[in-house]
This record gives structure tokens, C-alpha cells and sequence, in this order.
């Protein structure tokens, strides 16, 4: 079952008696995660998302292992291996087009869990399996936060009206627009590459599980495995993709000395496509993600570049942690475990104390901001390598891959998958701050 497009005042009528009244901020992955993990706790969360339908241009996604505490929460396993395919390789180009090295990347990670490649949609689908209940083209305008309650001001359309939660969880993705309502504003550190491109689909080949990448002189192509098909992205500096697809496709075509038929497939599927989606290469890092009443969540509090490839997967994680927090703030639940509030409706004493809240708000930041902000540098050190115009540097840079596997480029990411959140200490902190 997908997203379940409903009116703002049913899911407000909804949450009007959990113990916790939280509003989400954006359908995307990090907030679409936490509201299906509070759902399963037997809360109501409020989500609302911009769009005014469930499209979206789409785009290929690969995940590493820390998704899957959330996968194993929300029963979604089976919906998740039907949907994707597992990345088992990964090939490196010289700038030139020729083929350098082919690692494994399942020597690298298969001590964590599976890699595996999806469509965004396919991911939507998956976390939404169970029915979630979603606002469309709907924003927040206003956003005022009291000691007992934040009052939050939302427009559909000309029609505007108040909600009352008791947390707003904002994760309306990198350009955040209620980033900047949070009490204190938000202003963010940001890293714009200067360079963009565009994501195409290209048809399903005899490469199978194989990821690879072509780090041209001024220009970037990956090929990327979904099922059924192939997920192309084909960059370089803004100045030159704005003659086009297909006079860019040219200009690469002209830098390479080897085109093998992958490479040429993916550059046509990016001259085919009669309206490819582009991709302008920014992230964005907010100084701070919580108050008393609200938190950023996902790309609002750190947007990725997406050279790692781990930009969505560490948005799921951080809802996991923040899921997982807020849930043992409940006022049946036990550390480590997710209770069903839903028969015993609270009256207003029996909402969490907003002390408890804050301090579980703020042991979120500080537990999990650290491994986001570690990730997010992994993605901007690749980028300087990757996103170049430099011919020198492109020589040093097939060098090194000589000598340097898969495995020594993505060493900070191996070691957050070796040592994950803990739910248990997680939860103890915030029970002992509900207890108390």
C-alpha cells in the first residue's frame, strides 16, 4: 500500500490524544522512516509533504547496511529484496574510459549486510507498505514554539490552519523551507561544488550487480545497477552542462579514448531522454539541529553530495536513532521496547513532559550528529577528487586508484557500519529522563 493522501485536519484529529503529538515535516526518506516507526509504536504522527502528488522525477539510491534496523522495525524486508538489487561490484575508469580496477564490494561489507541498489520510488513504496497516511501540497508558514506545545501555522492551497503537536520533526529535505521558521533560524554551512548533471535510466544490460565510474577530465558518468534497469548520472561544471544534454554528451564522447558499449549506453540513454532530470552537486550542514520542541532531521540537518552513495542511508538511520528515542519517552514503554499506546488515549497530564523532551531531543544531536557529519566530510573529500577539470589531476588520480581499492576510499564509512548506534543506551538515557 503506498502513501495515503489525507486531509490535514483528519490526521490532526488523529494525533490529538497520543502521549507525543509530533508533526513531520517532508515525505522523503528520513521523514517518511520516522513516521512509519512512530505509526508502529501506535502513535499518530502528523506528515505533510510539499508535492502536490506522489510524483517524483525519480532517481537511483544505493544502501548500505545501516538501514537495516529500520527494515527489520517496519517488516519491510521481503518489499525490500523484491524491489532492489544487491551491488556486488564496483569498477573504476582511468579518464580516459579505460577500466582500472574492479573491487568487491562484497568482500567489503558483507560483515555488515547487504548493498544493494533501488529506485526511490521503490523505497517509498517499501516504507509505506503498511499505509501511510500523508498531507500533499502542504507547507508550514509559520512555526511559534511555547513551553507547553509548538503552535504551527500550515497552507494548503489558500486555505490556512493551526496545528498543535508537541515536537515538529523538520526533514523537508536540503533546501528546507521550515529550516528557517525554527526558533534561532538555521543558517547553513554549505559546499557547491559548482558542478551539476542529469539522471537518466538506461535498459538493463549483461553487467548484472556492477557499479562502476568514469572520473573524466571535466566530467563525471556512474552507471548504477536497479532492478530492471540502469541508472545513469552524468555531470560536470555548470558553465558547460548548461549548453545541454546533448552537446555536453558530445564533449565528454570527445575526452574519451575508450567508449566500450556500457559507456556508450549510458551516454545515449542521457541524449534520449526528452526531459532528464538534473542534479545541481551542493550539500548543506545546519550549526545546530534541535531545540526544545524541534529537530532536523535527514538532508535538512546535513545534505550529502552524493559521491559516497550514503546520503540516504544514513537519512534512515538518524530517523531510526530519533524514532527510537522518542518512542521510549512513551509513558508505558520500557527501554528497548516499542508498546502500542493506542488503546490507553492520555488526557493532557498524561502527554511526556516537555523537560524529558528536550533532553531526548538534544542526547539525539549529540549521539548521532557526529556519524552524520563523518559521512557527510567522506562525500566532500571524494568530490575534490572527483569533480575536476584538471588533466594533471586526473593522471595522479587513476595513480592512485592503482594502488587504492574501494575499501581505502570508503574507510570512515566501513567504520560507522562497525559501530552502529545502540538502542539499548539510547533508550536507558531517555528512560531514565522519562523516569526521572
Amino acid at each position: 500500500m503506498p502513501l495515503l493522501p489525507t486531509t490535514l485536519a483528519d490526521q490532526a484529529e488523529a494525533t490529538a490524544g497520543d502521549p507525543l503529538r509530533v508533526l513531520v515535516v517532508g515525505a522523503g526518506m528520513a521523514g517518511l522512516t520516522t513516521a512509519q516507526l512512530l505509526r508502529g509504536a501506535g502513535l499518530h504522527p502528523i506528515l505533510l509533504d510539499r508535492l502536490a502528488d506522489e510524483s517524483h522525477p525519480g532517481y537511483m539510491l544505493a544502501l548500505m547496511p545501516m538501514v537495516d534496523p529500520v527494515l527489520t522495525e517496519l517488516d519491510a524486508w521481503a518489499h525490500y529484496r523484491e524491489r532492489s538489487i544487491g551491488l556486488t561490484h564496483y569498477r573504476a575508469r582511468t579518464h580516459t574510459g579505460r577500466v582500472l580496477r574492479t573491487d568487491s564490494m562484497a568482500e567489503v561489507l558483507h560483515r555488515f549486510g547487504d548493498y544493494r541498489g533501488i529506485e526511490r520510488g521503490e523505497l517509498v513504496e517499501t516504507l509505506s507498505h503498511a499505509g501511510a497516511p500523508v498531507s500533499l501540497a502542504t507547507t508550514v508558514t509559520d512555526l511559534r514554539e511555547q513551553a507547553h506545545a509548538v503552535e504551527v501555522t500550515c497552507r494548503q492551497g489558500e486555505t490556512s490552519s493551526t496545528l498543535t503537536v508537541d515536537v515538529v520533526v523538520v526533514a523537508d529535505g536540503i533546501g528546507s523551507r521550515t529550516r528557517d521558521l525554527v526558533p534561532g533560524g538555521r543558517e547553513t554551512t554549505d559546499t557547491d561544488t559548482g558542478w551539476g548533471g542529469w539522471v537518466v535510466w538506461a535498459p538493463e544490460d549483461d553487467q548484472g550487480q556492477l557499479a562502476e565510474e568514469l572520473w573524466g577530465t571535466g566530467f563525471f558518468l556512474g552507471i548504477y545497477p536497479v532492478l530492471g534497469r540502469r541508472g545513469v548520472f552524468l555531470g560536470g561544471p555548470g558553465a558547460a552542462t548548461a549548453a545541454g544534454p546533448e552537446a555536453f554528451v558530445a564533449e565528454a564522447r570527445s575526452r574519451l579514448r575508450t567508449i566500450d558499449p556500457r559507456v556508450a549506453r549510458g551516454l545515449q540513454a542521457v541524449t534520449d531522454d526528452p526531459d532528464p532530470y538534473y542534479w545541481a552537486l551542493k550539500d548543506a550542514r545546519a550549526p545546530r539541529w534541535t531545540t526544545r520542541r524541534t529537530v532536523l532531521l535527514g538532508d535538512a540537518a546535513a545534505g550529502f553530495l552524493p559521491t559516497a552513495g550514503i546520503g540516504a542511508g544514513m537519512a534512515m538511520e538518524s530517523a531510526w536513532v530519533l524514532a527510537t528515542m522518542l518512542r521510549s519517552l512513551l509513558p508505558t514503554a520500557e527501554p528497548g521496547l516499542v508498546t502500542d499506546v493506542t488503546a490507553a488515549r492520555p488526557t493532557q497530564a498524561g502527554r511526556v513532559a516537555a523537560g524529558q523532551l528536550a533532553a531526548a531531543l538534544a542526547r539525539y544531536e549529540r549521539e548521532q550528529r557526529p556519524r552524520m557529519e563523518t559521512a557527510q566530510d567522506t562525500s566532500r573529500s571524494l568530490a575534490r577528487w572527483m569533480f575536476s577539470q584538471s588533466t594533471v589531476l586526473a593522471v595522479l588520480r587513476d595513480l592512485a586508484f592503482r594502488v587504492l581499492s574501494v575499501q581505502s576510499a570508503i574507510a570512515p564509512i566501513t567504520r560507522l557500519l562497525a559501530d552502529p548506534p545502540d538502542p539499548g543506551h539510547l533508550t536507558a538515557a531517555a528512560s531514565v529522563a522519562r523516569d526521572g
